[in-house]
């Protein structure tokens, strides 16, 4: 933990839990300028850029009654903005109302706050932006957002092994994306001559590179030419390995171990040096631990590959393409927002692939997904905004038929679709790969095409509503009624009480039916047939898919299966598998070699739990777009104890939960100025009460949950009983 990270912590302990009101002595903390926690490492191109920063917590259930910005220029101090005392709660994406800022200048900001009994705080720390050519946005590639240059760091090998006759192994422990750094001793009379040097991602024993792992699992042979004296080289990689990335950082590659040969002088941690390239990464900004061991390894897995697959400055879908896919891309969003407080490079990746779309139907129908979470994130509506047109044509209507339903095959796209959605062709996908469709019948009419066309027509009335287009959402939210409901008429099969894979199939498989339980499309008389179907297929899908199925099994009350499919060690279809077994650090592209043997180790679409953990296990959400107001439902299913810091835009949030068979012990603490819902196990009893703070309250019986709140800011412990335990 950072030291600044420490004090906020204390400062949350020792105020929290105040029942009177206390001095705002501390400013606020967080500062985001467009949405950078650093942005004197960019160029600022929007004329009116947005802040956001986190309140200081002075009392438990504290909010914001007011604040005051002030913008100088960095040079010469002149103010270009002061607020004054706005009363307003917001702090997250507060838009710049000042005189005109002027390109390729520095400014510094600030802020102060007062807190719901009127006390003001202390001024923020000063945070600096620097301006570029205002203006200059290119909304064709994502260019609009600012970002962060790609970083490089230099890591240390975690084991050196001295094989002997000038012969090193090394192990860095993780694979990241980069490549290797070596300083050597070299004698005169060596010099001119070579060492070898080996790289790749998987050992052919205990103390040697495999050579030849196979598929696009990446291997590369390297030479140094030595020179007298002592010098560090940098292994020269092919340049293939330039794709995408920038002048600056050169070619980069996966690589965990290193094997050296014919070396003149000793290897030891201090002289060779792993050279990660990856986005600017918090590594400690997201904690989760549990009584599971397996799933603390799963987590970290999943939370580490966020990290290592960010190397292009864009959501890549691995090593072997470099191209980002919007599936790919919006699993990559949601681990993203769940492991660090991180959000331009999501944003960017979307906007690009908002003009710049991959071919399968349900990936463009993602683009609207992807959208949806940007703004709930992070609660700034500028991108929906900016790309509203867009996504109306992604919802795909254009496809739809009197009754709703969407067809890619009869007829074919129109020509002008494809133009309205920047695209050059369209064919439904399913899940990939094919083999893991679990027999899926391709119809014209696809089951899971026009789950995902539900789900845009739904959400598309969500984003109408942010950006006050009235009327467009009422039209949204009476297509996407008329969908569903042809949907549960024309792709059902009422004697089986399943779905089936489209119109005039007769097979229902696994998809079909997860997809429609993740969309909320299956009816309450429907739901517990067709989640037990679900449950049945086990993890028949690929690691894509595992993303939906979890939502569905978390969403139907079967937390029990989802956290055994997420740890269990005796199937080659999971992530204990792949750490275990295969020995990857960061999440495969396919389950195993045998499901698709052209697969490469570095892909994020495998990486599920790392938002699956915190939204659902946890169930930590927001509710209100930039987490204004948040709902927790953890849903142990049968671990004993849990604990998550889940980093947000209006800073951290902590739960932890002890569930005894008789007892529910649940820790919660929140910024200020946010308040939740919070969910606790029934545990057979229906007298509704919980124990909040010491106070017995009664809560809302939901389902297999009591229900209490909201409850605001700062340490909350909510304690449920079974009946006869109080």
């Amino acid at each position: 933990m950072t030291g600044t990270g420490f004090v906020v912590l204390l400062l949350l302990v020792v105020v929290a839990g105040l029942p009177g009101a206390a001095l705002a002595a501390a400013g606020p903390t967080g500062m985001m300028c467009e949405l950078l926690a650093h942005p004197e490492r960019t160029e600022i191109t929007d004329p009116e850029p947005e802040f956001t920063w986190i309140v200081p917590l002075t009392e438990r259930d504290d909010v914001q009654a007011a604040y005051q910005i002030r913008v100088a220029a960095e040079a010469d101090e002149e103010r270009f903005w002061d607020s004054g005392k706005v009363a307003s709660d917001r702090n997250v994406a507060v838009c710049y109302a000042g005189k005109p800022l002027e390109s390729r200048s520095s400014y510094g900001w600030q802020v102060r706050t007062w807190n719901r009994r009127g006390v003001p705080s202390a001024w923020s720390a000063r945070q600096r932006f620097r301006t570029g050519v205002l203006g200059a946005n290119k909304a064709d590639d994502g260019g609009r957002v600012a970002r962060y240059p790609i970083e490089q760091t230099e890591v240390a090998p975690a084991r050196v092994i001295n094989v002997g006759a000038g012969r090193y192994f090394l192990d860095f422990g993780r694979a990241a994306f980069g490549t290797l750094k070596l300083t050597l001793d070299c004698t005169p009379e060596k010099a001119g001559q070579a060492v070898v040097v080996h790289l790749g991602e998987m050992r052919d024993g205990p103390d040697r590179v495999h050579r030849k792992p196979g598929g696009s699992i990446r291997y590369h042979r390297a030479e140094l030419t030595l020179k007298a004296g002592r010098h560090t080289y940098t292994v020269t990689l092919p340049d293939r390995d330039r794709r995408r990335m920038p002048p600056e950082i050169g070619a980069v590659m996966p690589f965990r171990y290193a094997e050296i040969e014919y070396c003149p002088s000793p290897i030891t941690r201090d002289t060779a040096r792993q050279i990660a390239a990856h986005y600017p990464f918090d590594d400690s900004a997201a904690r989760f631990s549990s009584s599971d061991p397996v799933l603390n390894d799963v987590w970290e897995l999943c939370r580490y590959s966020i990290k290592a697959t960010t190397f292009c400055g864009l959501y890549v879908d691995g090593d072997r393409e470099r191209l980002p896919y919007e599936a790919d891309a919006y699993i990559n969003q949601l681990g993203h927002y769940a492991v660090d407080r991180e959000f331009t490079l999501a944003r960017h990746t979307h906007e690009h692939l908002m003009r710049h779309p991959t071919w399968p139907t349900e990936w463009i129908l993602h683009s609207v997904l992807m959208a949806w979470d940007d703004y709930l994130y992070t609660g700034d509506a500028d991108s929906l905004a900016a790309f509203y047109g867009d996504l109306k044509a992604k919802a795909l209507r254009a496809l739809a038929r009197p009754d709703g339903l969407i067809s890619t095959v009869q007829p074919p796209v129109p020509r002008e679709v494809l133009i309205s959605v920047h695209s050059g062709r369209m064919q439904d996908i399913v899940d990939w790969p094919a083999g893991e469709r679990d027999g899926y019948d391709m119809r014209p009419v696809n089951t899971v095409v026009n789950a995902f066309h539900f789900r845009a027509l739904a959400l598309m009335a969500r984003i109408a509503d942010a950006l006050g287009k009235a009327e467009d959402a009422a039209a949204f939210r009476r297509d996407a009624a008329r969908m569903a409901q042809s949907f549960n008429a024309r792709l059902f099969d009422p004697l089986a009480g399943l779905y089936v894979d489209g119109e005039g199939s007769t097979h229902s498989s696994l998809h079909a039916n997860l997809f429609a339980l993740a969309f909320s499309l299956v009816p309450f008389e429907r739901a517990a047939k067709v989640a037990a179907f679900v449950r049945g297929k086990g993890m028949a899908c690929s690691v894509y898919g595992a993303q939906y199925l979890l939502e569905a099994l978390y969403q139907t009350g079967h937390a029990d299966h989802a956290l055994h499919l997420m740890t269990d060690r005796d199937t080659d279809r999971g992530w204990a598998h792949m750490i275990y077994d295969v020995g990857t650090t960061i999440t495969l592209e396919a389950w195993d070699n045998k499901y698709k043997p052209n697969q490469d180790w570095n892909h994020a679409w495998g990486a599920a739990p790392a938002n699956i953990i915190p939204r659902l296990l946890m169930g930590v959400e927001p509710v209100e777009p930039g987490f204004r107001t948040l709902r927790i439902r953890p849903q142990p299913g049968g671990l004993a104890r849990a604990a998550l810091d889940l980093p947000t835009v209006r800073g951290p949030v902590h739960v932890d939960f002890d569930a005894a068979p008789a007892k529910f012990t649940l820790n919660v603490r929140l910024p200020a100025n946010t308040s939740a819902e919070v969910y606790l196990p029934r545990l057979g009893s229906d007298d509704g009460t919980v124990l909040v703070d010491g106070v017995r309250r009664a809560g809302r019986i939901s389902g297999d949950f009591i229900v209490i709140g909201p409850v605001g800011g700062g340490v909350h412990t909510l304690v449920r009983e079974a009946a006869g335990k109080k």
